[in-house]
């Protein structure tokens, strides 16, 4: 039996503060483009983005075989409150005409999971780009989950791999066989190849339909790699793990909270071809190197011995002879300025295949081992090099974990002054700035030894993220923030553990390179993501993960002459399973010489990533006030040319404010992305700006999204089946309604997911049955508030269904996050104001309101008021 059934609770309590009214003819025009919108996106999810078939918006004009996206004007202050279901919408679909696909399929185009492109009908000419001031730019995720054998793509293992000679583009579902199939024209750079020996045959010399291919059948394919792909043999996957054993680790739990998660995880460590090797090292004043000897039950091979026959023992190494010993040993490095290894690097980096319960057992012993430590230093530039020397014949991951401020040897910081320059134009010049050059020169070293490294930085002191993250930024790797972090909080330490348990299961690339190829006339001008750009086009990844998406910008050099244009995104790498690989993926899109199909092909989601990109980018590199006054003016330029090239003819254009029905939610994203903690005005701590910047650069667009623009639920009053498994099992979750203020009740029940954090707002007026059913008590006062989780009450149907839904939110396979909850109890009719009490409370609701960014957050204007401010700009 249903919660609903069994209860219910107040409805209409407080007065409801309603939009303003729609006349009749502009509702009724507005539900038929939101019932076409929604066809679209159903039709879409139904036949994929390159469906061939007659979609609802697509229209087709006289002589001409291509069917393009149809235009549907809106005016943006009939549109409130926003339609939010848009934001779950595919983007326009690409139409390819049949002619142009070798095999159709409904996998000829890559599907926008994958590629996603900001325009899906490209200018002809730049002129034509430039008139519209949208901008051109492809999203690229090259994989879709943590694990790969949670999608797997087609994969071609005959050697036989079919490049272009002149371009060097892969063979794809658009290029064209010629000469009685003798030859094949490629789609990119129109060169006419010779197909190659083998191509219609399969291992065994029998002949095979070629169309039947799968680099002919699916724009996303697999190739496995020959051996003229690589430069050296595939590279096992090494972890190196620095970690934080001073005063400030020991004390706030880190030390033991991580060493445990490592030893809970070790076994999930990627090892497909059980190649993989682990060091470990201690990070205080000294480095803390340990020679971990084989497992009692392992025997060495006489292969082994041959691979340690003419080591060489380092001549500063310690007294302490090793090599017959068969116990772990701990050797104390206390010269920083020249860190040398105590003896050969295989014998500190141990193959996890052999030693893994001598692994274990020194990961239960290092707590111990530092739990008396005095050290309040912390030498991460000396154990930086350090690790860098212990691997680099191999390359691999460093991960540093930390709760020290780098304060000791090459590399240290001293926190910096914040006061006075916080929201002032000298924030980004003297807080989120690279304070010494050695992270910098580093991060160099480290792509030439393809070495990543990963941060994971949790304490309650400052930390320097803004300097600390470069090392990710320019490595392939990332940043993991934890403020205020303290083991005795059950909280805290299920979020590290469950963040850093993803992140050591997750599968990763080696030596990997990635580059877009596109069709004569454009160019990838522009990159964003954490790689080191090697050259003008290739971005190189010492290890890729799988929880980062990247974004590329296009610029047109010359007119576009062709029907179709095509961009080629190829990654070469090595797996987890020691196998060099090759993926390519394609995308084709239509080209168009009008103004109104390129806008009515416009992809809003890839655009804001697009913006946030740019605006980071400004963010760093200038200030605040650039990033911010970045997205507002390209926000008006947009609106300027649709008003200009699209709706100049429109008696209203000077009281309404236009757009096509496609872009109609842009402005929105526009103003909560200028309203995110990394951009909007106002005293942020460096390091939660810094972190939040950083994250901005990596997110899956589907995070992204959810980041600029808050997922809200009403769930004091969803419907029976929300919160209950569907016919697949998979809890039903409401739908989301707009994050405004002005939608919540006194009385009512919302959970807000900003894809970082979850706030459940408990309003103060809530009933005591509501309370009882969600929290087991009746009294407002007694709910748990802060950090922390619903408890578990096997006799509330309704609080399971609660749990379940905030489950379902937790439960991802392509990020690593994990989102705290926070429980805020909203205010009541007869709280007192300015409650000394309740100043924790009122930090609260400050942070939770922050993300309703339709209303007026922070002194930044509420979606109307900046509505009415772009109206008065370009009606000047």
């Amino acid at each position: 039996m249903s919660h609903h059934k069994k209860r219910v609770y107040p409805q209409a309590q407080v007065p409801y503060i309603a939009s303003m009214p729609i006349v009749a003819e502009q509702q009724q025009s507005q539900q038929q483009i939101d019932q076409t919108a929604y066809a679209m996106g159903n039709l879409q999810l139904n036949n994929r983005a390159n469906s061939f078939t007659q979609l609802a918006q697509n229209q087709q004009f006289p002589g001409s075989g291509k069917v393009v996206n149809q235009l549907y004007p809106v005016d943006l202050f009939t549109e409130l409150p926003p339609p939010i279901r848009d934001l779950s919408l595919p983007p326009p679909p690409i139409t390819i005409s049949q002619d142009n696909i070798v095999t159709p399929s409904e996998y000829s185009n890559v599907p926008y999971q994958y590629v996603r492109s900001t325009l899906n009908a490209v200018p002809k000419t730049n002129s034509l780009l430039k008139k519209t001031k949208l901008p051109f730019a492809i999203v690229i995720r090259p994989y879709l989950h943590l694990q790969d054998s949670d999608n797997q793509v087609p994969l071609n293992t005959d050697g036989v791999i079919v490049r272009c000679r002149r371009c060097r583009s892969y063979m794809n579902p658009f290029v064209v066989f010629i000469n009685q199939g003798r030859k094949w024209q490629c789609n990119i750079c129109r060169f006419k190849n010779d197909v190659p020996f083998g191509f219609d045959q399969n291992l065994q010399g029998a002949p095979i339909n070629r169309y039947e291919r799968n680099e002919i059948k699916n724009s996303v394919v697999d190739y496995l790699a020959p051996v003229e792909y690589s430069v050296r043999e595939p590279p096992p996957s090494v972890y190196v793990f620095l970690l934080d054993v001073s005063q400030n680790a020991v004390k706030n739990g880190l030390l033991a909270t991580s060493a445990r998660t490592i030893l809970e995880n070790i076994e999930f460590l990627p090892n497909h071809d059980g190649r993989t090797r682990i060091a470990i090292i201690c990070v205080d004043h000294s480095l803390h190197y340990f020679y971990v000897p084989l497992d009692d039950d392992y025997e060495v091979s006489d292969e082994d011995d041959e691979e340690s026959d003419g080591e060489e023992e380092d001549e500063d190494e310690e007294e302490e002879d090793v090599d017959d010993s068969e116990t772990i040993q701990m050797f104390d490095i206390g010269d920083l300025d020249e860190p040398f290894l105590p003896m050969p690097s295989d014998e500190l980096v141990v193959p996890l295949k052999y030693c893994k319960n001598n692994l274990e057992t020194l990961l239960k012993k290092i707590p111990e081992i530092f739990q008396d430590t005095h050290s309040s230093k912390f030498a991460l530039g000396p154990a930086l090099k350090a690790a860098s020397n212990l691997i680099k014949s191999t390359g691999g991951k460093v991960e540093v974990i930390s709760s020290t401020l780098p304060n000791t040897g090459i590399g240290k910081l001293k926190k910096r002054s914040e006061q006075g320059i916080l929201n002032t134009p000298k924030e980004s010049s003297q807080l989120l700035s690279c304070k010494d050059s050695f992270y910098k020169t580093f991060t160099i070293e480290c792509n030439k030894l393809q070495i990543t490294v990963d941060m994971f930085l949790a304490s309650e002191d400052y930390m320097d993220v803004a300097t600390l993250s470069h090392l990710g930024r320019f490595s392939g790797g990332q940043t993991h923030f934890y403020p205020g972090f303290n083991a005795t909080s059950l909280n805290d330490v299920t979020k590290f553990t469950r963040e850093l348990s993803r992140h050591l299961s997750m599968d990763i690339s080696m030596e990997a390179v990635m580059r877009v190829r596109c069709s004569t006339g454009l160019r990838a001008t522009s990159f964003f993501g954490h790689f080191f750009n090697r050259s003008s086009d290739l971005c190189a990844f010492s290890t890729m993960p799988r929880d980062q998406s990247y974004l590329f910008g296009i610029s047109i050099e010359d007119s576009l002459m062709a029907e179709y244009c095509y961009l080629q995104v190829s990654t070469l790498l090595t797996l987890n399973t020691g196998e060099r690989r090759i993926r390519v993926m394609t995308l084709a899109l239509p080209t168009s010489e009008s103004a109104r199909e390129v806008f009515a092909s416009a992809d809003q989601l890839a655009i804001t990533d697009f913006m946030t990109q740019n605006a980071v980018t400004k963010a760093l590199n200038s200030s605040m006030y650039s990033a911010r006054d970045f997205i507002t003016k390209s926000l008006e330029d947009i609106l300027n040319a649709y008003k200009k090239e699209i709706s100049m003819s429109n008696i209203n254009s000077v009281t309404s404010l236009n757009l096509c029905a496609n872009l109609r939610m842009l402005p929105l994203l526009m103003n909560g992305l200028s309203k995110h903690i990394a951009l909007r005005p106002g005293v942020v701590p460096s390091d939660y700006r810094a972190s939040a910047l950083n994250r901005l650069e990596t997110e899956h667009l589907h995070y992204l999204i959810k980041s600029v623009y808050p997922t809200v639920y009403s769930l004091h009053d969803m419907p029976d089946e929300v919160g209950l498994p569907d016919f697949e099992g998979k809890t039903v979750l409401p739908e989301p309604i707009n994050a405004t203020i002005s939608l919540f009740e006194r009385y009512g029940l919302y959970l807000i997911d900003n894809s970082a954090e979850l706030f459940l707002w408990v309003g103060g007026d809530a009933v005591p049955e509501l309370l009882i059913d969600v929290f087991n008590t009746d009294t407002i006062s007694q709910i748990p508030v802060g950090k922390s989780e619903l408890p578990l009450l096997n006799d509330s149907p309704f609080n399971e269904r609660l749990r379940r839904i905030i489950g379902r939110i937790r439960e991802n396979n392509d990020t690593i996050t994990f989102q705290s909850l926070y429980i805020i109890r909203g205010p009541s009719i007869n709280e007192p104001a300015n409650l000394n009490s309740e100043k924790d409370m009122a930090s609260l609701r400050l942070w939770a309101l922050s993300t309703l960014v339709e209303d007026k957050v922070l002194n930044c204007a509420s979606y109307r008021e900046y509505l009415q401010s772009m109206k008065t700009s370009i009606n000047r």
